[in-house]
């Protein structure tokens, strides 16, 4: 298992807090997580935004919502896809492939990605938009070249963890509420983890997310995350 060495202090990442985009005025007063509740932010970066190396439809409408709940936190982690150059999850690094078609890895089926969210490189920085408070802790994830990861706790080889999971247990976190990108993919995954491999209760705030949208994406991720007993409720719906 990996150490906690992956999940980093902002300025251990090189990023620098930010106040963002004005939040949506969605959440009831009376929405007041506790300590043992977390907020987990799932990769809103550039290249996920319209106009990003891999689009996902709407990225941009999540950042409000996310504003919105960021403050009601004391524990907010941010999740941050970061690839090596010729990462294996690119369709560019398989002759013969395009970009979504999928195949199989030592770990399993694999969808080919485009190039995106390379270490270091502007499409992997979080949107200017997305309020990053002075406390916050960044959870990068796949950074080994040879294997990808949607989950913000286990890499896609289902063993490998990212460090966030004995985080969350330093800190006594007991729930987790999830939000951001992508819905089919890394939020879907991060949430299915959470609720039945790392034993906390999951929320995925869902008018917090948007979609890839690959066929049969979206009905397989709203059937995973059932089975799993992932708790899927609207910003407005939230109650302590």
């Amino acid at each position: 298992m990996a150490s906690r060495s992956a999940v980093l202090s902002l300025a251990e990442a090189g990023i620098s807090p930010q106040v963002g985009a004005p939040p949506a005025d969605v959440l009831d007063p009376s929405f007041a997580p506790s300590e043992r509740d977390g907020l987990l932010v799932i990769d809103v970066q550039i290249d996920f935004m319209p106009g990003g190396a891999l689009e996902v439809p709407g990225g941009t409408e999540v950042i409000p919502i996310v504003n919105a709940l960021v403050p009601r936190f004391k524990h907010v982690v941010l999740s941050q896809d970061w690839h090596p150059p010729k990462h294996s999850s690119f369709a560019s690094q398989h002759d013969g492939k395009s970009p979504y078609d999928e195949m199989q890895m030592p770990y399993g089926a694999q969808t080919l990605w485009p190039d995106h969210c390379v270490q270091n490189t502007p499409g992997s920085a979080f949107h200017a938009d997305l309020a990053i408070p002075a406390g916050a802790r960044v959870c990068r994830k796949g950074y080994r070249a040879d294997i990808d990861s949607y989950s913000a706790f286990f890499e896609n080889d289902r063993v490998t963890g990212t460090g966030l999971e004995a985080y969350f247990k330093e800190l006594g976190v007991t729930r987790v509420y999830v939000v951001g990108l992508a819905y089919d993919f890394c939020v879907r995954y991060t949430c299915e983890d959470a609720a039945a491999r790392c034993g906390t209760t999951a929320v995925l705030v869902k008018d917090a997310t948007r979609a890839v949208g690959l066929p049969g994406s979206v009905d397989a991720a709203a059937e995973g995350l059932e089975q799993a007993g992932v708790q899927v409720v609207n910003a407005a719906e939230l109650r302590s």
